[in-house]
């Protein structure tokens, strides 16, 4: 069976790769092509709220991923069109031709941030961590045979099949499979401590998390792509403050104390195009999607039947809407995946944005459903996701369900759907990735929702462990099938972020994680 490998370096899968990112709009931005920005300074960076953690591996979501990969990096990650490129790895591993072994040699001369240099022992303790903790890690775990250190300058992971997504699980920033310290692992981290250009300085919950430059930082020398390649820490420190009122955000660019904003409300577009020369609106095309994701292990919604019956009484079309507003910025479509891409598939087109109350209310009563209440978790931090389950609540209702809407603040959100007897739906989105296993994490093990049946493992194994990424994309139809089949989860559709940055930062790189390495402030 061909090896992950050569999947990953042949030029057909490259070419592939890049046609997805494409005709997805997933490009990367390259560097810069003006002067180099100004180093020194300290950027402002609202963000839509409160981290919840700052352990990087034992979440999916997005803020922390945004803020730690600063802190921590992975042996790989993601150049501009979205291929994998090693970065505290050497190079790209070594691939047995049975697909099963992967020998993974270590960079030299990367040091922490306490001063200490980074071994295998570091990496493998790391490694194990994540595979312990991390809702990605897990999937990852039940993979491996073995992993072991031949020296203290690489590592040998083995498989018991071949996995391919392995090494995009490895690169992503979402649940980073970070690299710290072997002294400082612990069931809960104590001590910050990565490989990266920036390090933990100060957390003020609800105030900021500041990072300041790291003196020792060992980067790549190969051009900066996306992710990959150099990082520079040109500014002396990032701020990331939480701002959960999206209009605070808004204005907080147009007057100045701000120099980044992060998903701001469409509807901001034409004040931020008024703003002028002080600040910059960014769209990122097919940014993400919204999903929809439902509790299959306790409460009314853990039968099937009544899922089912749910979503009969959805229209898509109308949360985006009502998320988004302006057309311009979603697309109401079946597909995960957007045509022209490998994974494109049209199974279950025929049961997307039915919207039909009557026919949800009658599979409802045959399905046993008597009037429970079916609680749909959201929080205003992401106004979209409030717009939207006022909307999914209201449809819902219509149908005959007794739907209650329970808003909080999105840390709270992350922590409580952790707890499957405190919710029945709560409403997210995640990027578009060009690696469907690498999102929404339902498609792994034991992330919230705790979808699990005979048809997920045998559709997934499958996928999973063909190689060869033309029959990989053929495979997708059947596990997008079960998906709406089961219905674990919703995808309602693509959607354009709406950012805006201050003039004055100069290199930034629009990408689905924001990061600020190689980015500076103009003296202007």
């Amino acid at each position: 069976m061909q090896s992950l490998l050569s999947a990953v370096l042949n030029p057909g899968r490259r070419h592939l790769m890049q046609g997805l990112a494409i005709a997805a709009g997933l490009l990367i931005a390259g560097p810069a092509t003006s002067a180099a920005p100004t180093r020194g300074g300290a950027a402002n960076l609202a963000m839509i709220g409160e981290p919840q953690a700052l352990d990087p591996m034992i979440t999916t979501a997005d803020l922390v991923g945004t803020i730690m990969q600063h802190v921590y990096e992975p042996l790989y990650t993601f150049d501009a069109n979205w291929n994998v490129a090693p970065m505290l790895a050497e190079s790209m591993p070594q691939v047995s031709k049975d697909g099963l072994t992967y020998t993974i040699a270590l960079r030299k001369g990367v040091k922490f941030h306490n001063g200490k240099d980074m071994t295998a022992d570091d990496v493998i303790a790391s490694l194990q961590r994540w595979m312990e903790v991390s809702p990605r890690g897990k999937s990852v775990a039940r993979q491996v045979a073995s992993l072991t250190a031949p020296n203290p300058n690489s590592i040998e992971l083995k498989l018991k099949a071949p996995y391919a997504p392995l090494l995009s699980q490895l690169a992503l920033p979402s649940s980073l499979a970070a690299i710290m310290p072997k002294e400082t692992i612990a069931p809960q981290l104590k001590e910050f401590i990565g490989t990266g250009p920036y390090k933990l300085k100060e957390r003020r919950p609800d105030q900021f998390t500041v990072l300041v430059r790291y003196d020792g930082y060992a980067s790549r020398k190969e051009p900066s792509s996306g992710y990959a390649g150099k990082r520079e820490a040109l500014l002396d420190e990032l701020r990331f403050v939480p701002v959960p009122n999206a209009n605070t955000r808004v204005e907080g660019s147009l007057s100045g104390q701000f120099h980044y904003a992060d998903l701001l409300p469409v509807e901001a577009i034409s004040r931020l195009e008024k703003g002028g020369a002080s600040v910059v609106p960014i769209v990122t095309k097919n940014f993400g999607f919204p999903y929809i994701v439902f509790n299959t292990k306790e409460g009314v919604l853990a039968a099937q039947p009544v899922r089912r019956a749910l979503r009969t009484a959805i229209g898509e079309g109308e949360l985006l809407a009502a998320g988004f507003g302006d057309n311009r910025f979603f697309v109401v479509e079946s597909n995960f995946f957007p045509k022209g891409t490998p994974y494109y598939s049209a199974a279950g087109a025929n049961i997307y944005n039915e919207r039909n109350p009557q026919a949800s209310k009658d599979q409802a009563g045959k399905a046993g459903y008597n009037g429970q209440p079916v609680r749909v978790m959201a929080s205003r931090e992401y106004e979209f996701h409030y717009n939207m389950a006022l909307v999914l609540a209201e449809q819902l209702k219509k149908a005959g369900f007794k739907a209650e809407l329970v808003v909080v603040d999105w840390a709270t959100l992350v922590s409580r759907r952790n707890d499957p007897k405190l919710w029945d739906i709560y409403i997210t989105h995640s990027g578009l990735l060009p690696e469907p296993m690498l999102s929404p994490p339902q498609l792994g093990d034991g992330a919230p929702g705790w979808w699990d049946s005979p048809a997920k493992k045998a559709t997934l194994a499958a996928f999973n462990q063909e190689t060869n990424p033309v029959k990989r994309g053929q495979l997708w139809g059947q596990v997008q099938q079960v998906i709406y089949d089961e219905v674990p989860f919703i995808e309602v559709g693509k959607f354009n972020a709406l950012s805006v940055r201050s003039s004055k930062l100069e290199g930034y790189v629009p990408s689905t994680w924001p990061f600020f390495w190689n980015t500076g402030l103009s003296a202007k």
